[in-house]
């Protein structure tokens, strides 16, 4: 099975990150760049699918220099091929450009190697952005069908099964091949890279593509901005629960909350 996982270099989530007052947009100076949250978990999950049913695993991303580490960086958990669609404004492109290069580097991926990919991995959103739309217009764009928040996959004769997360549940989705699936967080975390596997990831090549031309974007961002800090909250001291549960009733009647 020929498995295609996309992913984007994204600030590190786990830093908090503030607004230049200068500029208004995320002041990122110091910020470690890492593979997006999302598309960890849908490498994560293409590994062991490839692992259980057999293939090879190849990733794709859309960036400037910098991106090679991130694409290490999945070298060393799994993936065996890694590519780079070259492109230093890709932070400023929209979802519908973005997919339109996706689309255009699989197809240059295809035709370089003579394969073709039977399910494309997209994590189900972006950490920078959240647009969560990027999976569902690549599909668009190439045609095949898509399942979005998939938290598990496993592989048939010519088609396979995932197990789709909703507000509700979970539902068991059947789709032919090819397809595209969207990740959300499975129950299993991403695996870490081993000194062995770091050490084999840097000796293979990164290949270069050139990006494509997708046309004028569709959105544009107007302004980024903090949401508004939460008010202080009021503690309430009563030694009698009952005199705390009347304080409190008092406090909601007053604000009109009841």
């Amino acid at each position: 099975m020929e498995i295609l996982v996309c992913v984007k270099q994204v600030p590190d989530d786990s830093v908090e990150i503030s607004l230049d007052p200068k500029t208004g947009a995320p002041a990122l100076d110091g910020v470690t760049p890492v593979v997006n949250a999302f598309d960890t978990y849908a490498l994560e999950m293409a590994v062991r699918l490839k692992e259980a049913a057999g293939g090879e695993v190849t990733v794709l991303s859309i960036g400037d220099e910098s991106v090679k580490n991130s694409l290490k960086n999945c070298l060393a958990v799994g993936a065996d091929y890694a590519y780079l669609a070259a492109n230093d404004a890709y932070q400023s492109a929209d979802p519908e450009i973005i997919a339109k290069e996706l689309k255009a580097a699989k197809e240059a991926i295809e035709e370089k190697t003579g394969k073709k990919f039977d399910i494309v991995f997209c994590g189900k959103e972006t950490t920078d952005f959240a647009s969560g739309q990027v999976g569902t217009i690549l599909a668009k764009e190439l045609s095949a069908p898509v399942t979005a928040d998939v938290v598990d996959i496993t592989a048939g004769e010519g088609k396979v099964t995932v197990k789709q997360e909703t507000e509700e549940g979970y539902c068991m989705i059947e789709s032919g091949l090819p397809c595209v699936v969207a990740v959300n967080k499975p129950e299993y975390d991403p695996r870490y890279p081993t000194i062995k596997s770091k050490m084999a990831a840097r000796k293979k090549p990164i290949e270069e593509l050139a990006a494509e031309e997708a046309g004028a974007a569709q959105v544009e961002v107007l302004k980024v901005y903090a949401p508004a800090k939460r008010a202080a909250g009021v503690k309430i001291k009563a030694e009698d629960p009952a005199e705390a549960v009347s304080q409190a009733l008092a406090m909601m009647s007053e604000a009109k909350a009841i």
